[in-house]
């Protein structure tokens, strides 16, 4: 499944997103959720795969692949970054460089992972299903 948009469209979205991602882990967590924080990462990054995917796949393994290299590498920068930042501003603006908040950022790609390639399987039986019912129906 992909979103049919422009390619400028699809640009801008991702780019606000990315904006915008990169504002909220920068940030500190409101109290509320300091509890959750693990889940928050894994929840984050299954929802942006799934946004990237459904933007950009159009079920090709490859795209879906580099979508998954490109987050992780996002959610390893921006740990550092959080750690950077507070030294930088001589202040304490977030926590600090987490691997177990990298663990569940991995943990969220991989959960959509497996729900993207089973999902992919299923369409692509049912397609090989319909074709050969259809074949058959014309013979």
């Amino acid at each position: 499944m992909e979103l049919k948009l422009n390619n400028w469209v699809k640009a801008v979205l991702v780019f606000i997103c990315l904006i915008l991602s990169v504002v909220g882990f920068m940030m500190k967590l409101p109290s509320a959720f300091r509890h959750y924080d693990k889940e928050l990462h894994a929840a984050f990054y299954f929802c942006a795969a799934g946004f990237l995917n459904i933007l950009f796949t159009n079920g090709k393994f490859t795209r879906h692949l580099l979508i998954f290299v490109v987050l992780y590498f996002f959610s390893v920068s921006i740990e550092y970054a959080q750690d950077y930042s507070n030294k930088f501003f001589h202040t304490r603006i977030h926590g600090r460089y987490d691997p177990e908040d990298i663990k569940y950022n991995l943990r969220g790609l991989i959960a959509y992972s497996v729900l993207w390639i089973l999902y992919r399987l299923v369409v692509t039986a049912y397609n090989k299903l319909t074709l050969k019912t259809a074949t058959n129906n014309r013979d």
